[in-house]
């Protein structure tokens, strides 16, 4: 008798059987994106506060950012900047070094869910080289600040790690840890503005 199959779907909380291996459109639900996102911490954890500083909060300073970069952008490349990091609601926020370490079936899978969160919200499944630039741009500036605000890093580590941002760009924003239940609403209310104005 063959070995049964390891198991590779989540059951989520909106009742939803997602199959990581081979996930569909019709499976993915914002409020599971954002609940999962909220509960997942970024930096594994090593930050200063009393909440993780979540992978939902990462994403609504990324979007922001990316905002204040790029103001003409049209506003489904807005949408994907929110949801960039969106398959950590499942599959949770590995940090750059250990990525290096697993190898390219991370990517790969990352891949296939990012295609149907994307498919799922009306953005396409793999978005223009240049947009995907921008939000890696934004995401990049959002790092050296959660590095320098939050993770323990001098401005110099963080300056040789993400690059220094501009003074202007950020010189009002701050990052405030909050709880995921605050996270998470203000994540699906981002959400839900950005896709009433496309």
């Amino acid at each position: 008798m063959a070995p049964k199959p390891p198991r590779a779907w989540q059951r989520m909380l909106s009742g939803r059987r997602l199959d990581l291996l081979d996930p569909t459109p019709v499976d993915i639900e914002i409020e599971d994106i954002a609940h999962g996102l909220a509960f997942v911490a970024r930096w594994n954890g090593q930050t200063r506060g009393d909440f993780a500083y979540s992978v939902a909060e990462h994403s609504l300073l990324v979007e922001n950012i990316h905002g204040r970069m790029f103001p003409k952008a049209p506003l489904k490349w807005k949408l994907a900047a929110l949801l960039h990091d969106a398959p950590e609601y499942v599959i949770g926020d590995m940090i750059s070094p250990v990525k290096a370490a697993v190898g390219s079936g991370y990517g790969d899978l990352d891949a296939r869910l990012t295609a149907a969160i994307h498919i799922r919200f009306g953005l396409p499944a793999t978005l223009p080289k240049t947009v995907k630039a921008q939000i890696k741009r934004a995401d990049k500036v959002s790092a050296w600040m959660e590095a320098v605000q939050i993770a323990g890093f001098s401005e110099s580590e963080a300056t040789k790690i993400f690059g220094r941002p501009n003074a202007d760009l950020i010189d009002d924003l701050d990052i405030h840890l909050r709880p995921p239940v605050d996270v998470r609403r203000d994540f699906v209310a981002r959400h839900e503005e950005l896709l009433c104005q496309l």
